[in-house]
């Protein structure tokens, strides 16, 4: 596998947690007997709003050899490799089977993990080729359906109240600038926050009540409370609003499976 151990000057990650990062995932590719094919920064750091004490959320996606797939009880074969959260570090990964049948569905996270700006093991083919099919596969109408279920549910569970986590408005504004890019431009959202905000920039009392929040997110502890905001609420409840008629229209209607078949199997042939 391509580790990208570089040190770069504008690398979000430090040296020493990338150095242990590719440390486990070389460990996980002994222990399991795998290819790591691709592996990536998920979470806040990578969406851009962590907190000091956020943690390292590492995805992977990795193969077994062809073998391993060519028996009759594959289906009761474990498809994902998980271990504890230490040192903040939270890494887990999906077999590459299980990977593409979510692509299939469009599953929203694996297509930002497709997007991420922090990249920690790159095969230079698995990741690329998932790329150059997102145009035929991924459906922003489900994506929008899985971002409104997204921001209803953590607003509703955690936004209604006088004193408020403040990590929680980013779950909720993420998905809804998410719905807001899919809508303008039927294709994949940016993971970044940054580039989903400028979708708003126009709403000047919005954006500076996101770019206080931002500050206040980047100071502080991870579940930090603090006084609900008025303008930003404001914008959800508006937004809520305008999508509480959308359905999901797709329901039934998936994307061929011969090219994910294809890119299956050009993977296996090539580990």
């Amino acid at each position: 596998m391509k580790l990208t151990e570089e040190i770069r000057k504008d690398d979000p990650i430090a040296p020493e947690v990338r150095k242990e990062i590719l440390r486990r995932i070389k460990a996980a590719e002994a222990e399991h007997g795998v290819k790591v094919l691709y592996a990536i920064e998920s979470g806040s750091r990578a969406w851009g709003f962590e907190s000091p004490n956020s943690d390292y959320d590492v995805r992977f996606i990795y193969a077994h050899p062809k073998d391993w797939y060519l028996t009759v009880n594959l289906e009761d074969k474990r498809d994902v490799i998980e271990y504890p959260i230490v040192d903040e570090i939270d890494i887990n990964g999906w077999d590459i089977r299980k990977a593409l049948k979510l692509f299939w569905k469009s599953n929203p996270a694996f297509i930002e993990w497709l997007q991420s700006p922090i990249i920690y093991v790159d095969d230079d083919h698995f990741a690329d080729k998932a790329r150059e099919l997102m145009p035929v596969i991924a459906s922003s109408q489900k994506g929008i359906y899985h971002y409104l279920h997204m921001a209803k549910g953590n607003f509703r569970e955690y936004l209604k109240k006088e004193m408020v986590p403040l990590k929680k408005y980013f779950y909720v504004l993420r998905p809804l600038l998410a719905i807001m890019w899919l809508e303008k431009y039927d294709k994949p959202a940016p993971i970044e926050f940054e580039i989903l905000r400028k979708l708003v920039s126009d709403n000047r009392p919005l954006d500076e009540a996101i770019s206080d929040l931002l500050a206040r997110k980047r100071a502080s502890l991870e579940k930090e409370y603090a006084p609900a905001v008025p303008a930003i609420n404001a914008f959800i409840e508006s937004e809520l609003a305008r999508l509480e008629s959308y359905a999901e229209k797709t329901k039934g209607i998936d994307a061929d499976f011969d090219l994910l078949n294809k890119l299956f199997k050009a993977v296996l042939e090539k580990n």
